[in-house]
């Protein structure tokens, strides 16, 4: 799995105009499924997400996780995180889920998200969206699941 998260102050998503997922003082999360990822990969990836000091504390500094903080996420799937770039100019995406596969995964990473008490927001699987957001800082991270920080790069 890819996730792509940003700190927000303010996120939202959009289908056809309409307002489906919002957010307030959080993370913005992207998150792409590989074709072999496993439930193990979704509880490595909340459980790192949900910990990340990427909040300001008292003095300014990033030492506040998300759970400290109390914020939401909202997480909209993007399986165009795994694009491969390397040939051509069209973008191959062999490596991303197919839907059958992904949407499964994409639902439990928000379950699991919820069962910890963090506020979920959600786009809408396999929609084109438009996602409108305020990056503080800016702060964006990408985390790779450790079986996929290598694949792409060796192959």
């Amino acid at each position: 799995m890819r996730a792509v998260i940003q700190r927000v102050t303010t996120a939202r998503v959009e289908v056809d105009g309409d307002v489906i997922g919002q957010i307030n003082n959080g993370l913005l999360i992207l998150l792409g499924i590989h074709k072999d990822d496993q439930a193990e990969d979704l509880h490595y990836l909340v459980e790192k997400i949900i910990n990340l000091r990427v909040f300001d504390d008292e003095l300014g500094k990033m030492n506040l996780s998300l759970l400290d903080t109390g914020g939401s996420v909202l997480v909209v799937s993007q399986f165009t995180l795994y694009a491969d770039t390397r040939k051509g100019r069209r973008p191959g995406f062999s490596y991303a889920a197919g839907p059958a596969m992904a949407e499964p995964l994409y639902e439990q990473f928000c379950a699991a998200l919820r069962s910890l008490d963090v506020p979920v927001a959600t786009g809408r699987f396999g929609a084109t969206m438009d996602v409108h957001l305020t990056n503080q800082g800016p702060v964006t991270i990408i985390i790779d699941t450790p079986q996929h920080e290598r694949d792409e790069h060796t192959e």
